[in-house]
Order: structure tokens, then sequence, then C-alpha cells
């Protein structure tokens, strides 16, 4: 089975809140709400992939400084297995613009079961509620 690794972050607020992007029709898995992030290109550690991709997806800019490592997602899809290491990052420059036809929210971690996420996302619900 292919291995797919996948850089995600939890983007925090000063209000504690996190944003979650839906992921646009025409993707896999659309109309789910996710964690910001993509996929770790050969040669890319996943903090520079994290950089890269809120760069590309939202219009902003932080740095692997910014970004605390949190915890991972492992999980088997039926053509691939997902490792998703997630981070947590409270400072960044510009304001988290959609720039792929996703949809952005501001949500408290309490409210994240009112938004259905990939199955992989699911078991990070609680730790983040935990740490917020």
């Amino acid at each position: 089975m292919k291995l797919l690794l996948v850089s995600a972050v939890a983007l925090i607020d000063v209000e504690g809140r996190v944003l979650l992007a839906q992921r646009p029709e025409g993707k896999s898995m659309a109309g789910l709400w996710e964690f910001p992030g993509g996929k770790v290109e050969p040669g890319e550690t996943p903090e520079a992939a994290l950089v890269r991709e809120l760069h590309e997806e939202l219009g902003i800019e932080t740095w692997n400084s910014c970004l605390a490592p949190l915890t991972f997602a492992s999980h088997s899809y039926d053509d691939f297995h997902l490792m998703m290491p997630l981070f947590a990052c409270r400072k960044w420059n510009g304001v988290p613009t959609p720039r792929e036809g996703q949809v952005l929210k501001w949500v408290k971690a309490r409210d994240f079961r009112d938004y259905p996420m990939p199955p992989a996302d699911i078991p990070l619900i609680p730790i983040l509620r935990d740490l917020l």
C-alpha cells in the first residue's frame, strides 16, 4: 500500500479558534472540513511543506520556528495509507485568504464535531480540545 505523507497545521488565533478549510468540489472528500496543509514533496521536510502550502493556499507567511509539533494521524484509506504530522501555529503574517476555492472558518475546538471531517482528522479533535 502506498504511503502518503501530508503535513497539516492547526492555525490558532488570539481567541483560541482554529482555522478549518472545507475541501472544494471536484476534490476527493469534497465538502469535508480539514486542517490546512498538503503533500510533502520529495526532499522537503514537513515544516517546509507547511510554510509552502500556507503561502500557496492561504497567502500567509510563517516560519519553521513558529510550527510546534503537536501530534500525528495515521490512517489507512482504500488505496493509500496517510501519515500526517499536525503542527500548532500561533504566529504568521497576513490574513488567511482562500486561494484554491476552499471555504475557511475559524472554529472553537469544542465545536469541531459540527464540521464533518475526513476519517484521519477525527482522532485529532480531542487532542486539540485538550490543548485549547
